[in-house]
């Protein structure tokens, strides 16, 4: 989980590799209509992340076995919804600095999400609250280190 910028699919991909589990980034199951708003520098608002975090929580209730999949995830009541179908979902939260997910989003090519809704995500964050099963790790790392320090805290 993370805002945009922060490594969620580089993080992802190496985690499932680490992990042995399949991915999938959320971002493919977004419907055209989030992805048109996003790219046209308007924030989605809860009423657009809804069906799509439902998505997020049944493609992890067809991977009993476990998956890896990138979302944003940035509140607590968008991860206790795709807990409604995940009971056992872990987030391993990938964070940084503004100046650091600013950059790596001005170096993107051919996503629809703009740096300018960075701020938006930044401003609806909700850390993860202690009863929460997740950890945050630093995105200034490289993305190994990253995926190795989350694979080896999701083994215990």
């Amino acid at each position: 989980m993370g805002v945009s910028g922060s490594g969620k699919t580089t993080t992802g991909l190496l985690l499932s590799e680490r992990l042995g589990l399949p991915y999938t980034d959320g971002d493919d199951l977004h419907p055209q209509t989030n992805i048109d708003k996003m790219a046209a520098g308007q924030p989605l608002n809860d009423e657009d992340r809804w069906p799509w975090l439902e998505l997020i929580g049944r493609w992890l209730d067809d991977h009993p076995e476990g998956g890896v999949i990138g979302c944003s995830a940035l509140k607590r009541s968008y991860r206790d919804l795709i807990r409604e179908f995940a009971p056992d979902a872990r987030f391993v939260h990938v964070h940084g600095d503004r100046e650091v997910l600013w950059e790596r989003m001005g170096h993107r090519e051919g996503h629809f999400m703009p740096p300018e809704l960075l701020d938006s995500q930044i401003a609806i964050l909700e850390q993860l609250a202690e009863d929460e099963s997740g950890a945050v790790f630093n995105v200034a790392e490289a993305p190994e280190k990253v995926a190795g320090d989350a694979a080896a805290w999701l083994r215990g």
